[in-house]
């Protein structure tokens, strides 16, 4: 009795072992093989920033790993996993990226993508430039740029000085002149951006005052009081004075009666009035009456004294002449500059229209 309880068991054992072969998983992979990349799918997204920064993130079903080589840099392939992405910077060029798909049993699939990284040119460049005597600084801007080219305009056949982004660079011309500054902005592929700009280079103000230099900054200063200044043709060329080219200073109706103008004498490009160089100081004057006084005023003493003050009239009407304004005699302590120069005109009341013409500013002993 037991042996046929014995063998029944057996068989159904058998049975059951016989039905896990054919339709278990047992050693029979051939449905997973079913499962295929036919609607795995790739994605780039490429930055437009003109970081060459691309994210790759590789999909599909049925996959539990993938190596993915990038066509730039290292040749071994890095591996992630269904949901992730990977992220590199490619220089401007064309390359192709290589993906193995990996299923849960081992079995792979490799495809290749083609990636094509254009850098956009940069946008809304500005050169910034500054000046300060001979020099000038430049601290370029652009969206999209990842490097600047400087051509400062003053070497024949330049080679470009080249400057990274957020930076600034000073640049030292050896004479005055009339420069065209050129910047390139580099997008870090063939896409560039220029722009020019031109760009004045003074000589330092100072003394004599000619008004005849065109690479002097006659409107270094300002004025007060309601007096206006401009720089023109001399109207009344002969006699001492045949210049071309003289400052007219007006006192229009209703100018306040201390009204003048100011010139800095120690502004970046200037240079002070050194009084060792010469207690005087001449000026041309054309005006339309004599008799008015003209004052000369130094300002701002290095060595702390008061300002010097000087009233010299007009001697003659309708003629170019020479006034001299003796400091001197005021017992200026030697050694003193003054960083401003001031001039009024008819400082004991308000303006009713009058014009004068002023040239030849210079300091003698």
């Amino acid at each position: 009795m037991k042996k046929g309880i014995l063998k029944i068991t057996m068989l159904l054992t058998l049975l059951v072992l016989s039905a896990c072969t054919e339709d278990g998983i047992g050693n029979d992979t051939s449905s997973l093989e079913t499962v295929t990349s036919g609607n795995q799918d790739k994605i780039f997204d490429i930055s437009n920033d003109n970081s060459g920064l691309v994210k790759i993130t590789p999909t599909g079903e049925g996959f539990s790993r993938y190596a993915v080589t990038l066509g730039h840099g290292s040749t071994e392939p890095v591996t992630i996993f269904p949901g992730q992405s990977l992220s590199h910077n490619y220089p401007e060029g064309s390359y192709t990226v290589s993906i193995e798909s990996f299923d849960i049993a081992g079995e792979s699939s490799i495809t290749t993508y083609p990636l094509v990284i254009t850098y956009r040119a940069p946008e809304n460049l500005a050169i910034n430039a500054s000046g300060n005597g001979y020099n000038v600084t430049v601290a370029p801007t652009a969206d999209f740029a990842n490097s600047y080219w400087i051509y400062f305009g003053d070497v024949t056949n330049e080679q470009p000085t080249v400057l990274g982004l957020g930076q600034a660079i000073t640049h030292t011309y050896a004479t005055a002149g009339n420069y065209t500054i050129t910047v390139v902005a580099q997008s870090g592929g063939l896409a560039t951006a220029t722009t020019s700009t031109n760009l004045l280079v003074y000589n330092p103000f100072s003394l004599p005052i000619t008004y005849e230099d065109q690479f002097q900054n006659y409107g270094i200063g300002g004025t007060f009081g309601g007096v206006g200044t401009a720089l023109v043709a001399n109207p009344f060329p002969g006699g001492i004075n045949t210049s071309a080219t003289v400052w007219r200073y007006i006192k229009p109706v209703g100018a306040a009666s201390w009204s003048g103008t100011w010139t800095p004498m120690a502004a970046p490009g200037s240079v002070p009035i050194n009084i060792d160089n010469g207690g005087k100081i001449k000026v041309m004057v054309y005006a339309t009456e004599a008799g008015k006084m003209i004052n000369l005023e130094l300002e701002q003493a290095t060595t702390g004294i008061p300002n010097q003050v000087l009233k010299v009239a007009t001697t003659v009407a309708n003629q170019w002449h020479e006034l001299e304004f003796d400091f001197s005699t005021l017992g200026i302590p030697q050694g003193t500059s003054f960083r401003q120069l001031v001039f009024r005109y008819n400082d004991t009341q308000d303006g009713f229209g009058e014009v004068i013409y002023i040239d030849n500013v210079t300091q003698t002993n």
